[in-house]
């Protein structure tokens, strides 16, 4: 067994860009269009003249079989449904109020059915639902209250639920889809609790079906908090979620149907999260995916065995340039097998103090599903860029539109391979 360490410090409070025509706020990074990514759109002719075989196939889209053979090389119509739930993750930051001076912070700018239009991520034929909120569960001192609103603001919008409604988009999907869609961290206390990097229990209400006995598993208590967490005015985002979900499973039980549940960042772990919950709250919940983007680590090797039989199919976007999804705490590199509370971990290679700390302290994390492992310095748009840029959702969306396969990372590195090999055969004559 191996064991790594890692640590970083975060240059910027910022997960994501807003776009320059919004007022500039301190979580904002600098856009650069140059960077920009063209989606494969459904009417495209590579989409259209495929979109039998996605109605088709659609459980193996959806990770039924862990998506073998559809990750090296990519698959164009799985490369264009990662676009197309990425783009729905844009549609969570762009809905969202970054302004703190403005009287409507840390809400949706937006009319829960107007999310996906004034967006302007184009034509999706999804319907939101629900607003979706997460609560910080911290205790703070009195005295932040007499500062800055924003700083202690502590139920803040973080995404919303959208059900596929248009039914030529039915019949390409080859069912109905419902999207829940997270953005990442933007609000003071949201980076608290991404900071409270120990492990800690599930609670009962999170496994009583999946089985009494939950190994041990163990997740990051921040995003647990985040997950969890209620006031007397706001109810929490598990509870949200179960509500929306039984309402579904209600109106559209009796027809083919799929959860998609997708984020970046602090939004990629809520929905290993709400992914986990779902399969582990409804005995007749459909295939449950997640699609997640720079997602942190989340829980410890106990829980992936949890997820894992619970038929919860992850589908983690990661850049290997990306330091976000390097943490928190440690990793260990070994099989799948459950360890059982006084198994010790062997953590060789690390000195013996380093050992020791590691062994008493709830910091061994695992990574959960399928990986599709991406890089900037293979992109010639993006290898000179600096670490922040690597971690933000228009980074990894241009990443997943340029991927070609692990011999030919991106697109235009593919056109000079050719262009070279053209070459050589003409010289050969």
């Amino acid at each position: 067994m191996r064991i790594a360490a890692i640590a970083v410090t975060i240059p910027k409070l910022t997960h994501y860009t807003i776009p320059s025509s919004t007022i500039i706020n301190p979580l904002k990074l600098n856009e650069n269009s140059e960077f920009s990514w063209t989606p494969l759109k459904h009417d495209s002719v590579l989409t259209h003249s495929n979109s039998g075989k996605l109605a088709k196939h659609w459980m193996e889209y959806q990770g039924i079989n862990n998506w073998e053979g559809l990750l090296d090389p990519l698959d164009d119509i799985l490369r264009s449904e990662i676009l197309k739930y990425g783009r729905f993750v844009e549609a969570a930051y762009q809905s969202f109020d970054f302004d703190p001076s403005s009287p409507t912070y840390a809400t949706s700018k937006f009319h829960k059915n107007s999310i996906l239009t004034r967006s302007c991520i184009g034509e999706t034929g999804y319907k939101p639902t629900k607003h979706l909120r997460a609560t910080c569960g911290i205790q703070l001192p009195g005295w932040v209250d007499r500062g800055p609103s924003w700083v202690s603001t502590r139920s803040s919008w973080i995404g919303y639920v959208a059900v596929c409604q248009d039914k030529e988009e039915i019949a390409r999907l080859g069912r109905r889809d419902v999207v829940i869609a997270f953005r990442g961290t933007a609000t003071c206390l949201e980076w608290l609790e991404n900071l409270r990097a120990t492990l800690t229990c599930l609670p009962d209400d999170v496994v009583n079906v999946v089985g009494p006995e939950n190994g041990g598993a163990m997740v990051e208590s921040g995003f647990l908090s985040l997950y969890t967490s209620g006031s007397d005015t706001c109810p929490s985002l598990q509870h949200m979620v179960r509500e929306e979900i039984g309402t579904v499973l209600q109106t559209y039980g009796d027809e083919p149907l799929s959860f998609t549940i997708t984020g970046h960042s602090l939004g990629a772990a809520l929905a290993t999260l709400a992914a986990y919950d779902i399969n582990s709250t409804f005995s007749d919940a459909p295939m449950v995916t997640v699609i997640s983007f720079g997602g942190p680590r989340v829980g410890n090797q106990n829980f992936r065995c949890q997820l894992e039989k619970s038929g919860t199919k992850i589908l983690r976007i990661v850049n290997s340039d990306d330091l976000i999804t390097k943490v928190p705490g440690f990793v260990i590199d070994n099989d799948d097998t459950e360890m059982t509370s006084n198994q010790a971990l062997n953590v060789v290679g690390l000195p013996r103090w380093v050992r020791k700390r590691v062994e008493d302290a709830p910091l061994v994390y695992a990574d959960v599903g399928q990986e599709l492992r991406l890089s900037s310095k293979e992109c010639p748009y993006l290898c000179k860029e600096g670490v922040v840029s690597c971690h933000e959702l228009s980074t990894y969306l241009h990443l997943v539109n340029g991927f070609v396969s692990s011999n030919c990372p991106f697109r235009a590195t593919a056109m000079r391979v050719l262009y070279k090999h053209h070459r050589q055969k003409l010289g050969s004559y």
